[in-house]
């Protein structure tokens, strides 16, 4: 049996019915009656848990062979913190699924991840992996880049969309792999049983590296219009975005993260999405 935690997100969810899709068995930790009731249509056998709640986490893990973790706080609000589900909660899933023999962990963490990074989730992300590589299990940790799904429509496509000046946090011409969510759980589902992934570290990205200003210029090509792009120093609010995701973009202007994806995407059976295919799809998605 396979544990999903994080299947009511955008990953997780995939990452689910990729899996359901598979035939295998999937239990999924939900937070919710209606989440619960919605996964099960699906085919899912849902748990009632949290994780903050550590007990709830010892009998979601109770008899998983795999668990498979998407879990964050970055689009959560109070008491969900960084501290209580990226630090706290994920110890308690690290340890529950330990105690519980779980045989293999994977984990979806985040490009440059590491403890004592000044960003307080790369931090704990970081240290969640640490925990993970000390662990008895065989784990996975997954660690992609920008995702094009959060990134494109939430800072570029909704303010131009609204007739609004795009805000990027400096210049915006370090360069970054930027991958699409539907790639990543391809990565996940390819992984969790491959021997290739056995206690390793795989980084995703896209099948090139780009620019927030070729993300602009792929929106207005496929809108058919100017952009406006304004820029702000690091520590600046940017309008219409929560503070967490400004603090991201400033970390995203100090270096550039671009991915070779070659190797990797034979080894594993993934075909990278490019940047101007997933625009093209967004912006198709607003003309509907």
């Amino acid at each position: 049996m396979i544990l999903v935690v994080g299947a009511t997100g955008m990953l997780g969810g995939r990452i689910t019915q990729g899996l359901l899709s598979r035939g295998e068995e999937v239990r999924v930790l939900v937070r919710s009656e209606a989440a619960a009731q919605q996964l099960a249509a699906a085919g899912a056998r849902p748990v009632i848990g949290d994780l903050k709640d550590a007990e709830s986490l010892a009998a979601a893990c109770a008899g998983a062979d795999t668990v498979v973790t998407t879990a964050n706080s970055a689009m959560r609000t109070e008491p969900d913190t960084v501290d209580s589900v990226d630090r706290q909660g994920n110890a308690h899933l690290v340890a529950a699924a330990e105690q519980a023999g779980v045989d293999r962990f994977v984990y979806v963490s985040a490009l440059g991840a590491a403890p004592g990074h000044p960003v307080p989730l790369l931090s704990a992300k970081g240290e969640t992996e640490q925990r993970l590589r000390a662990s008895t299990m065989t784990w996975t940790v997954l660690q992609p880049n920008a995702f094009m799904d959060v990134y494109v429509p939430m800072v570029f496509a909704a303010p131009a969309l609204a007739g609004t000046p795009v805000t990027i946090v400096g210049e915006g011409r370090q360069q970054h792999s930027l991958v699409a969510l539907s790639d990543v759980a391809a990565y996940a589902l390819a992984a969790y049983d491959h021997p290739a992934a056995e206690d390793a570290t795989l980084v995703i990205g896209g099948p090139e590296p780009v620019t927030w200003r070729d993300v602009v210029a792929a929106l207005e090509s496929e809108l058919g219009r100017d952009i406006e792009l304004r820029t702000v120093s690091p520590g600046e609010p940017v309008p219409g975005l929560p503070e967490n995701v400004a603090q991201l973009l400033a970390t995203f202007d100090t270096f550039d993260s671009p991915v070779d994806m070659s190797e990797m995407s034979h080894t594993y059976g993934v075909q990278p999405t490019r940047l101007q295919d997933f625009v093209a799809a967004l912006a198709a998605s607003t003309r509907t």
